[in-house]
């Protein structure tokens, strides 16, 4: 019996392997930094957008007293934000294909892949909220039911008592997991969807396979990353206007770089 062929069918366009050197990461900065300034407004509108909603959810947080859950939150962001960045993958895919590039073209993606992006936004969004809830059971789990002691003394408490420094070690170790996992099923599939038509299944596993296979690489463009949005989140936010659309677009480029050259 002949077994039917995979619909749609598994990618080919996809090199899963380019032993790409580790420098190339730096390369992939520079020509996000090009796309950046290339029709520079709707980029920087973008990135606005971006620190304005992250500032909105701080002062939120802090409003409603619900502090234990900011620094949670602020680790969550890493997880859902190659999602937050559709708009700029799109920008600098037009910039490719010499197409022009408006605010509503970014913001609105091509008919057949709006619902797959959805998908891998919701997967991102379902692993932030899985982290949020393990970081307070983290937290009963080593201090007890304990009230949280407000932001003016938790930084003495983490670095200051021995619980502290333990469930510090053992969270960055929980939530490294849980961003690693986000980085890998994120980093690729959008721009997949939106640049092959690929389903999200199908981005999101081919997306681990090319990280997978390209470590040393993507070990450096995960360090430059997270050294941007640290260095974002202590700007208090303001950071995310140029920050956050330079990692879009230059995921965009790494994103061209393990792609089939043909």
């Amino acid at each position: 019996m002949k077994i039917p062929e995979t619909v749609p069918p598994l990618p080919k366009a996809i090199d899963r392997n380019r032993h790409v050197s580790a420098d190339q990461a730096f390369g992939w900065f520079v020509e996000g930094w090009r796309d950046l300034w290339t029709v520079p407004f709707p980029s920087l509108v973008y990135g606005t957008g971006v620190a304005l909603i992250s500032m909105a959810i701080a002062a939120g947080l802090l409003f409603y007293s619900l502090d234990f859950a900011f620094f949670p939150a602020l680790a969550g962001f890493l997880v859902v934000g190659p999602a937050l960045a559709t708009g700029l993958y799109v920008k600098s895919q037009r910039l490719t294909k010499g197409l022009p590039v408006t605010l509503a073209s970014m913001l609105i993606p091509e008919r057949g892949t709006s619902q797959h992006v959805l998908f891998v936004g919701a997967v991102l969004l379902g692993l932030m909220l899985l982290w949020m809830r393990a970081a307070v059971l983290l937290y009963a789990l080593f201090f007890g039911w304990r009230p949280f002691p407000g932001m003016d003394h938790i930084l003495p408490m983490l670095f200051g008592t021995p619980i502290g420094v333990a469930m510090l070690v053992v969270g960055v170790a929980i939530g490294g997991i849980f961003a690693a996992f986000a980085f890998a099923i994120s980093v690729f599939s959008i721009p997949m969807v939106l640049d092959k038509k690929f389903d999200a299944f199908t981005a999101m596993g081919t997306s681990i396979s090319i990280v997978w296979n390209n470590l040393p690489v993507m070990l450096m463009w995960g360090v430059i990353v997270l050294s941007l949005t640290i260095m974002a989140l202590l700007s208090g936010m303001i950071g995310f206007v140029i920050i956050f659309p330079l990692l879009g677009h230059a995921t965009w480029h790494a994103y061209l770089t393990m792609r089939d050259p043909d």
